[in-house]
């Protein structure tokens, strides 16, 4: 019988297993830009809901697929670890609130795991882990059919699983090319395999990830003092989940009317299952006390913040300061009070950047793009600390948009998210953002003028690869047009100036240069001055220093 704690275990194993695998799925991405890559991402995602199922013990296997999936929504990054998210919402829905997983359930949980992840795809590309998860469906449906148990209805599913994943190459050309399979397929099995280790013989999958490697810093491991500058105003910053009594008929609104008497900075984010508290308060007993007639609590924290904000005071005074790229850099987010109609979250990395999208009316920075894709917390973390009742998030990168997007129904505000894909089609949206216009107008608007934008960009390869007719080596320059590689060059200064050759039109007007911190102020001063001499009499030129990791130039042409 498949119980709760033998589904923990399987859900931890599966990370340990694609975690121990992460570089293997990674080295199948035939793309040779520098990305946060398909393993990567996909761990990171599993990772969220590893540290919360660890914490947890004798509960039936509903309530670790629920958990497991409100953990893997709020930590889902990059659109593998999204997609990976929703097939584990849907497979929550399928186990719904039985003790035990059964043939029966886990069955429903494969079909409706793959619903939600192709409802949730504007155009599902056959070839990729959706194929990969339907045929694993398909393959569930004939098992049950066929009169087999719990095990044999899951050993099916991975039989299918892995068909699936050898053919995917015939069905997308560039994995045939290269040889390979698709990766987030790949990490799906290995997500699959690492459950039935445990489910079929006991054995938890152990990971084998140095205690010595550096990881990304958690939540948990942030001390409340970094989030003040200025006065604080209550002393102890309170945290909890409530898993709701699902016989309370009070609404969570009626908590976080009441800690609004009690302390600020409320956050009060629900759904069907859980309500996520955050209050800073001088009564944190109270806040638990009226809690609890909501449902009961998990994963509380409390935090003296005067203690801990005089702490990292004197830590910082005595600390040695060295020089820290701003790609290393973690922010947090205070939650706030909407004050105003509208406002701006903007993902964006280097100082230059960030400071020109606070330039254009930007509230809230989210640090990432290209190999930093936050997660959907971190983008609902921004969001609540913007102090408006409609937030329009510009994710400016194309494998941040469905994360960001996770976070429309779990947010307290109104979000609107912009289909941004690169850094200059943001600043063209904000740019064309009217204050008189409602949302819906300038929604339309913002992401219309977005999409007229040709953005170029420099970057180096990650990795040998022979892509779209390109014999590319590892650490030559790539120049992309439209997210497509165009040529490839080994000089910095002759890939500028044939990548603006490129984009500049007979009616171009504007062009834009963002230098990347890996380019020097005498390079940037040499290619400035033989762009303004060949096209400055031509169109309007803006060189801006972006600091902006990975990309050397960001070009955009109107």
């Amino acid at each position: 019988m498949i119980n709760g704690d033998i589904l923990r275990d399987a859900i931890i194993s599966a990370t340990n297993n694609l975690t121990n695998n992460r570089k293997q799925v990674d080295d199948l991405n035939v793309f040779p830009v520098p990305d946060g890559d398909t393993g990567t991402n996909m761990s990171m995602t599993l990772g969220n809901s590893a540290r919360e199922l660890e914490k947890l013990s004798g509960e039936t296997a509903g309530k670790i697929a629920s958990v497991n999936a409100s953990a893997l929504l709020r930590g889902a990054r990059g659109n593998s670890g999204v997609i990976t998210s929703l097939l584990f919402r849907g497979f929550a829905k399928g186990i719904g609130n039985d003790e035990f997983m059964t043939a029966e359930n886990i069955e429903k949980a494969f079909k409706l795991g793959v619903e939600a992840a192709y409802k949730a795809v504007m155009k599902p590309t056959e070839g990729t882990i959706l194929t990969v998860a339907r045929v694993a469906s398909e393959y569930a449906t004939k098992a049950l059919k066929a009169g087999k148990d719990e095990l044999g209805v899951f050993e099916s599913a991975i039989e299918g699983a892995e068909i699936a994943l050898a053919q995917t190459p015939e069905l997308l050309p560039q994995l045939k090319k290269a040889g390979v399979v698709d990766a987030g397929g790949f990490g799906f099995v290995l997500i699959l395999k690492g459950m039935l280790s445990v489910m079929k013989d006991g054995v938890m999958i152990k990971s084998s990830v140095s205690a010595n490697e550096p990881e990304e810093e958690e939540e948990s491991s942030r001390n409340a003092a970094g989030e003040f500058e200025g006065e604080i105003t209550f002393t102890y910053c309170t945290e909890f989940i409530v898993n709701r009594d699902p016989e309370c008929e009070k609404e969570p609104n009626e908590l976080r009317l009441f800690l609004e008497t009690i302390g600020d900075c409320v956050v009060v984010v629900d759904d069907e299952e859980i309500i996520k508290v955050h209050v800073h308060t001088d009564h944190p007993g109270n806040a638990i006390e009226n809690a609890l007639t909501f449902g009961s609590l998990v994963h509380l924290k409390i935090e003296n913040m005067r203690d801990q904000h005089e702490r990292a005071k004197h830590d910082a005074q005595n600390a040695k300061k060295k020089p820290t790229k701003s790609a290393d850099r973690t922010e947090t987010f205070t939650p706030v009070e909407p004050t105003k109609p509208v406002g701006f979250v903007s993902v964006c990395a280097g100082d230059g950047l960030a400071e020109l999208f606070r330039d254009l009316g930007v509230d809230t920075i989210v640090s990432g793009g290209q190999t930093m894709n936050p997660s959907t917390d971190n983008i609902l973390k921004a969001i609540e600390s913007t102090p408006a009742e409609t937030v329009f998030v510009l994710p400016n990168n194309k494998n941040i948009i469905m994360a960001a997007e996770q976070a429309i129904p779990i947010s307290t505000r109104k979000v609107i998210v912009l289909h941004t894909r690169t850094i200059p089609q943001g600043i063209t949206a904000m740019l064309n953002f009217d204050p008189d216009a409602d949302n819906e107008a300038n929604a339309m608007a913002m992401q219309k003028a977005a999409e007229k934008i040709a953005t170029g960009q420099i970057t180096f390869a990650a990795r040998d690869s022979d892509f779209d007719g390109h014999s590319i080596k590892k650490g030559e320059l790539m120049a992309l047009l439209g997210g497509k590689i165009s040529f490839v060059d080994t000089d910095l200064t002759k890939t500028v100036m044939k990548l603006v050759k490129q984009m500049v039109k007979r009616d171009s007007e504007f062009i834009t240069v963002i230098h990347g911190e890996d380019v020097s102020d005498r390079q940037a001063a040499e290619i400035q001055a033989q762009i303004e001499a060949k096209y400055g009499s031509k169109a309007e030129i803006t060189f801006i220093n972006g600091g902006q990791p990975i990309y050397y130039y960001i070009i955009s042409v109107e």
